[in-house]
């Protein structure tokens, strides 16, 4: 039998409801900020909305039918998202990466609309944190099917044993 602390159980258990929660709040937010602020989304900004959007989709249709599977198949859009974000960040964080791959076409990805804590946060930056926040809780999710099927596995050796 493994042991967890409540708190990672918590996060384990929930792990699908939390995770599309993260992605309704990451559309929530593109969308606000494309749609009502009339921010312009770069390339980069539309690869990561790409990646994005099918996520809130299919962690809602799991999410109403309790289908945990769904995590390991939703996995690689988040990291490949992730990624994205990631090199966007860098992009806008280091000047001298924008000019080695330019966006040549509409607003130039280095452009930086949000700059709070003196830019450091700034659009990719937050659709990063989603991204890896929803990775780490499909992680931990698919993790705690694994710890359960063991579990399940135990319990029935036991119970063979004991009868």
């Amino acid at each position: 039998m493994t042991t967890k602390s409540p708190l990672l159980a918590f996060f384990s258990r929930y792990a699908l409801y939390l995770a599309w929660v993260v992605s309704i709040v990451a559309v929530g937010g593109s969308l606000y900020l494309s749609e009502i602020m009339k921010f312009v989304p770069c390339n980069l900004c539309w690869y990561q909305r790409i990646f994005m959007y099918p996520i809130i989709i299919l962690l809602g249709i799991a999410s109403y039918g309790n289908d945990r599977k769904i995590m390991k198949y939703v996995l690689p859009l988040s990291i490949i998202g992730g990624s994205i974000s990631l090199y966007h960040y860098l992009e806008q964080q280091i000047p001298a990466l924008a000019k080695m791959l330019p966006c040549t076409v509409g607003v130039p990805c280095s452009e930086d609309y949000l700059d709070w804590f003196g830019g450091y946060v700034t659009i990719p930056f937050l659709a990063l944190i989603a991204f890896v926040l929803i990775t780490a809780l499909l992680i931990n999710g698919i993790k705690h099917e694994d710890a359960s099927v063991e579990d399940d596995e135990e319990a029935a050796e036991f119970e063979s044993a004991v009868n």
